[in-house]
């Protein structure tokens, strides 16, 4: 592949993972205070289809066409910019491009701390894939969790517990010290053990089951999905001041967003992984030919864990 140009999943429309093509575009170049990696792979998130599905949600993320695809990515820096320091070509980093992340290259600036423009090193014993699915779910559960802020004591529902903020989620909050209860299809219950939670079904009388579980109490919640998470705490007598939200608004539940995890978040997540005490289940990987497909499964919503493309 000639170094002045790069592949780069693109969208010329938006829309459906239908509209997801392959394109050969100029390879961009790390400017200063920037550097440039090479992706080698990219982990999908909800949101990667939902602010490209149409133009008006697109408009808010400040997107417009020819849009890129995806934000989570890892590799290895290959250029670095005037005034940059801490990162050398060669550094294995991962971190967050808004809507470019499925690309041979992206450019990053060196200092950004949102997930939208970052790079982190690597730790020794994360490999890529693992790096590439930490930012957006990583970040958005640190957030979630100093909402809820479940610790010793506290049994926490988490709703939608199987999914890809959930799988942090779970271990983040059993490693503060909290039972977990969290629900998902029946199908789910022997994975979401796995990660350390009781499952319980979703559905109507979810209240019913999670206080059949948990006699003495639920103490915090968190929304994964939607909000019936979050109608079952309250059933439980969960105070609002401890319930949290990322995909739903309820009046008086305090939503929780990646871009406001604390700093150094990801970090911690990072190094939990290296350590052996969070991990990470892969779902499914796919070259990035079948980026079309990849993106069919994730949006179904009934994966657990992450889909990771690999370039």
């Amino acid at each position: 592949m000639p170094a002045n140009t790069s592949r780069a999943v693109q969208l010329d429309s938006f829309g459906g993972p239908e509209v997801l093509n392959i394109r050969q575009v100029p390879a961009p170049q790390a400017g200063p205070g920037q550097v440039r990696v090479r992706v080698t792979a990219a982990g999908l998130n909800p949101m990667d289809w939902i602010m490209t599905a149409d133009a008006d949600t697109a408009a808010r993320f400040g997107l417009s066409l020819p849009a890129g695809f995806g934000t989570d990515y890892a590799g290895v820096v290959d250029q670095v910019g005037d005034g940059v320091t801490g990162f050398a070509p060669g550094d294995r980093v991962f971190g967050g491009a808004l809507s470019r992340a499925v690309a041979d290259f992206v450019v990053v600036d060196a200092a950004g701390g949102s997930a939208a423009n970052e790079a982190h090193q690597t730790p020794d014993g994360v490999d890529d894939r693992t790096a590439a699915t930490l930012t957006i779910a990583g970040r958005t559960a640190a957030a979630a969790l100093a909402v809820a802020g479940p610790g010793p004591g506290d049994t926490v529902l988490i709703g939608g517990a199987a999914g890809g903020v959930g799988v942090f989620a779970v271990q983040l909050a059993r490693l503060a010290g909290a039972r977990v209860i969290g629900t998902g299809s029946a199908a789910s219950s022997d994975f979401l053990r796995g990660l350390g939670a009781e499952p319980a079904a979703y559905g109507d009388g979810l209240a019913d089951r999670v206080r059949a579980l948990a006699p003495g109490g639920v103490t915090a919640a968190i929304d994964l999905h939607g909000t019936e998470a979050v109608h079952a705490a309250r059933e439980l007598g969960v105070p609002d001041a401890r319930i949290c939200t990322i995909a739903a608004q309820v009046d008086g539940v305090s939503p929780a967003n990646g871009a406001n995890a604390v700093p150094g978040a990801l970090e911690e997540i990072a190094r939990l992984v290296a350590a052996g005490q969070l991990r990470v289940p892969i779902a499914a990987s796919f070259p990035v030919e079948q980026i079309r497909p990849a993106a069919e499964l994730q949006a179904g919503r009934h994966v657990k864990g992450k889909v990771v493309i690999d370039l």
